[in-house]
């Protein structure tokens, strides 16, 4: 029988990642802290259209290790056009790399 000793219980596993994930390029803030915020991205659409969504509003931020990738999580939304737009944002850290989930 084995017994740790806490060493590795820093970077719990969150899970698997649920929703189609798409690549996206983010303009953020960061604070002299380190605190990144992010103020608007741009995507490719399904016409192959670049679109842009400025004026992001984060409701909460945290972070996570899905897979043993640490990631930062932000719960998003954002009005365009008189539509309001809920996604996720996650910053895949080690890569430097943002994706994108749309929320139903």
């Amino acid at each position: 029988m084995a017994f740790g000793i806490g060493t590795n219980t820093a970077a719990t596993e969150t899970g698997r990642i649920y929703g189609k994930q798409e690549d996206v390029a983010c303009d953020c803030w960061f604070t002299r802290t380190g605190r990144t915020i992010p103020r608007f991205l741009k995507y490719e659409d399904k016409d192959g259209i670049i679109q842009e969504i400025q004026n992001i509003h984060v409701h909460s931020r945290g972070k996570k290790n899905y897979c043993g990738i640490p990631t930062m999580e932000y719960e998003c939304s954002a009005k365009t056009d008189g539509c309001e737009y809920r996604f996720r944002l996650l910053y895949q850290m080690q890569e430097g790399k943002w994706k994108i989930i749309w929320q139903t």
